[in-house]
């Protein structure tokens, strides 16, 4: 029975409460359930990952609940690589590849059952089914996932029985199957690392889910620039809880902690405080994005001027920064490096720093030592998918010093970061930042921009924003 709080208002559960709670309750097994749309796809990545790992176990975790205090949890987010691999999004769970004599593998899905009626533990304690909600059955499980699913709790067992088995786990999701394997952490990130690769490119379904993605964030901006006037009256937090309900209308969440920075806050590149003021005159840097109901996240950023019209040093700046972008998106295309994006947009800007004075030339000379990095900050991308920042474990040979295919996705965002205390330039620089992100696909024969229908250039940012902003 699961341990009640300390300063419960019940001491304990009388004979006569505990049978009248486990009897009446009707079969409420699910028989029309069907796969998910996702089940074929995530059974082909599992043969991918099956392919790389003949003759060993691998043991990839969905992750348990995490405190945020006292006996209050976090909302819950399924590690990505299981989610991937399973399109499942339970707790306390795990995929296991079992190997096979021929190199190939048995997938189970190990997930945490249904709560019984034949003791109290269905009502008693915060994780309990009629504290949290209905679970799957392992039957209704295996009809939804396609696979065979078992029950969890058996698992750690399982794999100690196992222990003559090669076995990789991904480390720090679970501990107590990481407890019950024997392993070692090179194997263990060599996992990880073909986990994050196999995310790489995206098959045809996934592209679907970012494309949902993208276009709610497209209607979260419309929303919240349509709420400006009183943000203007309140702070950035209008502009996030404003994004927020669009996110979580049509998907999970947010994919990432909303970036709403007016003023001096845009120059901070991670700023979610998100509660400051929002000043006509100054701008508005806005970086968010909505995650689908199958985890898949945009990520778009436009530097808004918040009177509505760019002053004369903010529009130069912004049309610094969205020509580094062009630059950047026409390097985008199958079989160009990873990197050229990025170098094609930070020499673009390093150009115009140089010719604005603010680093010495010549330019060559500037990109060469990374002088433009005062200004730029961060790089110019990344790879977009289950992640914000997906396939962050891939090996550089993989991803940054890779080329480009189709089916990848992935950011194109350069911005100029002027800081409010920089005495490298004038005055009237200081305090401005502009960035701007937009979600390229690549095709076969060049690129996508997925997130196209939010205005670019300074000219359809301002007429955009008399056309929506309040």
């Amino acid at each position: 029975m699961a341990k009640g709080r300390k300063n419960g208002l019940y001491d304990g559960i009388s004979e006569e409460l505990s049978a009248l709670m486990r009897t009446g309750w009707a079969d409420t097994e699910r028989h029309d359930l069907v796969p998910s749309e996702q089940a074929p796809y995530a059974a082909a990545r599992r043969a991918a990952l099956s392919a790389r790992f003949p003759g060993e176990r691998l043991v990839v975790p969905s992750g348990n609940l995490k405190v945020r205090s006292n006996d209050d949890t976090y909302p819950f987010r399924p590690h990505s690589a299981y989610v991937h691999m399973t399109g499942d999004q339970a707790r306390d769970c795990a995929l296991v590849l079992e190997p096979r004599a021929d190199g190939g593998h048995e997938a189970y899905c190990y997930v945490l059952p249904r709560d019984g009626r034949d003791d109290d533990t269905f009502w008693i304690g915060y994780t309990a089914e009629l504290w949290m909600g209905r679970r799957l059955s392992l039957a209704e499980a295996e009809r939804v996932l396609g696979l065979p699913c078992r029950d969890v709790r058996e698992l750690p067992a399982r794999l100690a029985d196992g222990a003559g088995v090669p076995t990789r786990i991904v480390r720090g999701v679970d501990a107590a199957l990481e407890g019950a394997v024997t392993t070692d952490e090179e194997r263990d990130t060599e996992l990880e690392d073909a986990l994050s690769e196999l995310r790489l490119v995206k098959d045809a379904w996934e592209i679907g889910e970012l494309r949902k993605a993208v276009d709610s964030t497209v209607r979260g901006f419309t929303d919240a620039i349509g709420d400006l006037s009183t943000a203007v009256a309140t702070s950035e937090r209008w502009i996030e809880g404003t994004f927020f309900r669009r996110a979580r209308l049509e998907g999970n969440s947010v994919g990432y902690g909303s970036i709403c920075a007016a003023g001096d806050h845009a120059t901070i590149m991670h700023w979610t405080a998100n509660d400051g003021p929002v000043r006509p005159g100054e701008l508005l840097l806005f970086d968010a994005g909505v995650e689908t109901h199958s985890l898949y996240t945009a990520d778009v950023t436009r530097t808004l001027p918040i009177s509505g019209t760019f002053s004369p040093v903010q529009r130069q700046v912004y049309d610094a920064v969205y020509e580094a972008q062009q630059a950047g998106f026409d390097a985008v295309k199958p079989g160009a490096p990873y990197r050229a994006f990025h170098e094609a947009a930070q020499r673009h800007l390093a150009a115009r720093l140089v010719e604005w004075g603010f680093i010495e030339g010549p330019v060559d000379r500037a990109y060469e030592l990374g002088l433009q990095r005062r200004f730029t900050m961060a790089g110019t991308g990344h790879m977009l998918g289950l992640d914000v920042h997906d396939c962050a474990s891939a090996r550089n040979e993989e991803y940054v010093d890779g080329f480009l295919a189709p089916g990848m996705v992935l950011t194109v965002e350069p911005g100029l970061y002027f800081q409010p205390d920089d005495l490298t330039v004038p005055e009237e620089w200081r305090g401005i930042g502009v960035r701007i992100e937009d979600d390229l696909l690549v095709t076969e024969d060049g690129h996508e921009n997925l997130s196209a229908a939010l205005p670019r250039t300074s000219a359809e940012v301002e007429e955009w924003m008399a056309r929506v902003a309040g």
